[in-house]
């Protein structure tokens, strides 16, 4: 197709996904206070006794829930724009490469979710908890609205991408890039790799580290596994001659 088409074509897949997010804005606009008291539940569980959230910049309180708002609605809008994505991608794809990309999309999402998922029910109590225990004389403790958010933003983003392992370890092995031996061999460097990461990626304690670090380990050998099923050579019956 021409040039001209393309970007035609790109422009519909970039205003359908648009529309995908606007629709899924509107409901969290309206409830962004409410949106924002569940989002901020695992740290306000564990704030001494009589300490609050506080918003320490003129427009904190209207800018943190609109915030909220507009990134819960891109990920719950998300499988609709990768879907445009792939409608745009796919004519160009060869009859292989879609029965590779769409289980890969699939389980992108998926895992990125699961991710997500693990950072807000089972890291953000443990961190918050560990984080609230420690009581320095004078001070009290009663964290920024709008710094909770970029916080916590940051490590779904961090546990979502991390959580993609499996998919980036597959993709490698199924293109030819890196054979699985050799991935097994790199198992021990991959360890430290992945707590070099938590630390880069986490707040300076150990507790929020190691639950980065372990997940991803995890991870890169549930990719190794899946890589090794995946590449095993399919057996093709003979059949032996009648008599």
């Amino acid at each position: 197709m021409p040039l001209v088409v393309h970007l035609l074509e790109l422009r519909t897949r970039l205003t359908r996904a648009a529309i995908a997010v606007l629709i899924c804005l509107l409901p969290f606009m309206y409830y962004s206070n409410e949106l924002y008291s569940l989002f901020a539940r695992p740290l306000v569980k564990y704030l001494p006794q009589g300490s609050m959230m506080i918003a320490t910049d003129v427009a904190s309180q209207f800018f943190a829930p609109f915030k909220l708002a507009l990134v819960a609605a891109l990920f719950v809008a998300m499988p609709i724009v990768i879907y445009q994505i792939w409608s745009f991608v796919a004519p160009g794809l060869y009859k292989n490469e879609k029965r590779l990309t769409v289980p890969i999309l699939f389980s992108s999402v998926l895992l990125f979710y699961v991710g997500i998922a693990f950072a807000y029910f089972i890291v953000f109590p443990v961190v918050f908890g560990f984080f609230a225990s420690i009581q320095i004389e004078g001070v009290t403790y009663m964290p920024d609205i709008s710094m909770y958010l970029d916080f916590a933003l940051f490590m779904f983003l961090a546990f979502g991408i991390s959580f993609e392992i499996p998919v980036v370890v597959l993709l490698l092995v199924k293109m030819g890039v890196v054979p699985v031996q050799k991935l097994q061999a790199w198992r021990p460097y991959m360890i430290v790799v992945a707590f070099i990461i938590a630390a880069v990626l986490t707040p300076p304690d150990p507790v929020s580290q190691t639950m980065l670090a372990v997940p991803m380990c995890l991870l890169y050998e549930l990719g190794l596994l899946a890589a090794r099923i995946l590449s095993k050579p399919v057996a093709v019956p003979t059949s032996t001659p009648s008599s």
